[in-house]
């Protein structure tokens, strides 16, 4: 992924360009979005800088495709089909009904998609949402529902999403929330300013926005391929894709305009099979799979197919082979990983060894701009054979900061090890100096020396990686190993988002942050009835784990609970917001509710992540 850029990469095809600018109406402008406090959420202007030739501080690939990122404005994708695109990492598209508008995924923050729909309607008219469709559970692509449909209107228009899309929106960000957020900040490079040595883009977009994020719940689920619907007389045709690039995903038909969504399974870059924020490993088969039906079911009944990123593609052999080659190059990633598996390699060395074919290799959409051939085939790895990888030596290996000070200590001491790394360095071996300034941070965290070597060497490889999110991790490592760590931006945790979990992820929640040795002979037993879904839900908290169960409200289990609560939902939620108890019938000692809550901890939302 630091390599130079490839002789034979075709940068004398400009059909992206073509495609990238074609349809444009006008830009906002300025290309900047503000909260109701004046505070910048999103400031498209920032990459100007773009239009410049490419430095040496970035790779001439990646810059192509922050180039075509950082295009701002409406597009008419087919009559009746508009996008706004450059207003966020995602795309938000706007179809015409008859009354009014339906609205196809809008954007992460409430500020961006109000600016997107406004920017719309000045060009085609004051016209109302009249329906909103979520293509899939991430937060780019629902996050800024209240900027098109405020408070007041969630009854008056059909919402639409995959069947498990409000569980998966809610749940990915819970258990593992925090980390998940952490590194986001590093793979998005949202602390880096924008510029030729600093943050140019992700590869799949931009940059995240950090305004307000909300969801408005679903009211139509689509739970089958071939499902019709008719919203404000748009005939769509759905598709589901379950765990391709999401848990819940779809795409989707437009009929009479003759253009096909498909969300964010198809893309101008190699997607990810484990984002470096962290998720749960996708599955590459299904998803070459799910592209494979896409090109079946829909026939020749398409002109034009765009997504929630990127820009759209015209043309149904431009489609077809567009979507062939995202088919195979899922397939080929995933099925040659398990084939040298199987001969024995390891992630690390299949990812050194793995190439695609030169077609796949040398096509623009292909590359590996947001998701890489790199840690991918690692993500493949994982997903069958987990982090072991059978060498008994990696089987209990010391902790970082213990590895770390026998490294150096082998090493001859830390000033050998920092003349050592530098050698490297000097020598164009970045990885190996990454390796040995890592390890003499970590056994002595207070030596600058140490710390601005590695930062340097971080500069090095995030200036010559193709890839968007390791420039971006790169990058925000050497601030952060000059600056030091920040607490990330955005917030998912709002109200709207955790008031659509279930009770039993509520309580998930809460047995995630109970500090474990803190609890170790403390015994509860609880029973939470919650009235509005005629359900009783026990909780244990034993050996400092924190278990529970659902059952039916009028079943009692034994023991008898020592504090029972009758409870709503809403009122659950806010108890365990730390609202307290007023309003809510108990029976029993209410202590140990107050008790059990003691043991809740709060995550470090600024935790180091390159230092120890």
């Amino acid at each position: 992924m630091t390599a130079p850029a490839r002789d034979d990469l075709p940068f004398d095809d400009l059909t992206d360009f073509e495609n990238a600018d074609r349809g444009f109406i006008a830009a906002l402008v300025p290309g900047e979005v503000r909260d109701a406090e004046g505070q910048v959420v999103y400031d498209g202007d920032a990459y100007s800088f773009l239009e410049d030739d490419c430095p040496d501080s970035a790779h001439p690939s990646l810059w192509r495709q922050a180039r075509l990122c950082a295009r701002q404005g409406l597009y008419e994708v087919t009559e009746g089909v508009y996008q706004v695109r450059g207003l966020d990492l995602s795309n938000m598209t706007v179809v015409e009904g008859k009354r009014g508008v339906l609205v196809v995924d809008p954007l992460i923050s409430a500020e961006c998609a109000s600016a997107a729909l406004s920017l719309y309607r000045e060009h085609r008219g004051q016209r109302p949402v009249t329906g909103l469709i979520y293509t899939h559970s991430h937060v780019d692509h629902f996050g800024g529902a209240r900027g098109v449909l405020p408070h007041g209107r969630e009854g008056e228009v059909p919402v639409l999403a995959p069947e498990g899309f409000l569980e998966h929106a809610v749940s990915e960000n819970v258990y593992a929330g925090n980390a998940m957020l952490r590194r986001a900040d590093f793979m998005h490079g949202t602390r880096l300013p924008k510029g030729p040595r600093g943050q140019i883009g992700t590869g799949l977009g931009t940059v995240i926005s950090t305004g307000s994020t909300g969801l408005v719940a679903p009211n139509v689920d689509i739970t089958r391929t071939g499902q019709e619907e008719a919203v404000d007389g748009v005939r769509f045709v759905f598709q589901l894709t379950p765990g391709t690039e999401a848990p819940a995903e779809m795409n989707f038909l437009l009929r009479e305009q003759r253009a096909l969504c498909v969300a964010e399974n198809a893309n101008h870059t190699l997607h990810n099979l484990l984002t470096l924020r962290g998720a749960l490993v996708r599955d590459a088969r299904v998803w070459a799979r799910y592209l494979d039906e896409t090109m079946d079911i829909f026939g020749d009944a398409y002109d034009v197919a765009f997504g929630s990123h990127h820009w759209p593609t015209w043309g149904r052999e431009n489609v077809v082979r567009f979507l062939g080659e995202q088919r195979d190059l899922y397939a080929y990633l995933h099925d040659q990983t398990l084939r040298l598996l199987n001969n024995g390699l390891t992630g690390p060395e299949i990812a050194e060894e793995l190439r695609l074919p030169p077609a796949l290799e040398n096509s623009w959409h292909a590359r590996g701009y947001y998701g890489s051939l790199s840690h991918n085939v690692k993500a493949v790895y994982q997903r069958y054979l987990g982090w072991y990888d059978g060498n008994p030596a990696h089987l209990w290996e010391h902790p970082p900061v213990e590895l770390a000070r026998r490294y150096v200590e082998l090493g001859g001491g830390a000033e050998q090890v920092l003349d050592k790394a530098r050698a490297y360095a000097d020598g164009g071996d970045l990885r190996f100096a990454a390796t040995l300034l890592n390890h003499l941070v970590f056994a002595d965290p207070d030596n600058t020396a140490a710390k601005e070597a590695l930062a340097t060497v971080y500069d090095r490889l995030g200036h010559g990686s193709e890839n968007g999110t390791w420039r971006n991790f790169y990058l925000t490592a050497a601030l952060e190993l000059r600056e030091g760590p920040a607490a990330v931006e955005i917030d998912t945790s709002g109200s709207e988002m955790t008031s659509a979990l279930t009770v039993s992820m509520l309580l998930d929640s809460l047995a995630v942050r109970i500090d474990g040795p803190r609890a170790w002979n403390e015994h509860l037993t609880l029973d939470f009835v919650v009235i509005d879904e005629q359900r009783r839900h026990r909780v244990n908290l034993h050996h400092g784990a924190l278990t529970h169960r659902s059952m039916p409200v009028h079943h009692t289990p034994k023991p008898h609970a020592g504090l029972t609560l009758i409870l709503t939902r809403p009122e659950l939620l806010g108890l365990l917001s730390g609202q307290g108890l007023a309003g809510i019938e108990t029976d029993g000692d209410t202590e140990l509710l107050a008790r059990l809550l003691s043991y809740a901890s709060e995550p470090d939302k600024a935790f180091p992540v390159v230092t120890p």
